[in-house]
Order: C-alpha cells, then structure tokens, then sequence
C-alpha cells in the first residue's frame, strides 16, 4: 500500500473510533479533532457511511451504526 493510501486508512479508522466513543459528532468537531479540511473530512464519512459503519440522523451530525467490524 502506498503511504498516502495507509494514512489515509489510519485517519479514516481513527475518524470512526472517535464517533464510535463520543455517540455523535459534528463534521466541525471532526475538523478541529484532526486537523484536516472539512472537504478532508467530508472524503472520510462518505467512505464509512458507504460501508454503513456511520449515519447522518441530521445534517452535519454524525453516529455509528449498529455495523459489526473488526478493529485490527
């Protein structure tokens, strides 16, 4: 894997653990937690929401779902 692709897996999964340990999140607070873009961020939730691992309930307002995964 290139580097840029396994930061870009490293920053997606540690987007999803911080939603998974705050309940719910903001795209804002996504922006200032990882110090990104919010078009960055934005790249990031549609990648887990196309996988089903978070929803939108609200605009801008971010929860996982009930998605089993493996962590590794």
């Amino acid at each position: 894997m290139k580097a840029s692709t396994d930061r870009m897996m490293t920053r997606i999964k540690s987007v999803y653990l911080y939603i998974k340990k705050r309940g719910s999140v903001t795209t804002n607070e996504l922006v200032e937690e990882f110090g990104t873009t919010q078009r960055t961020i934005q790249r990031d939730l549609n990648i887990l929401e196309y996988n089903n691992l978070v929803i939108s309930p609200k605009r801008g307002k971010w929860m996982t779902t009930n998605q089993k995964i493996n962590v590794s």
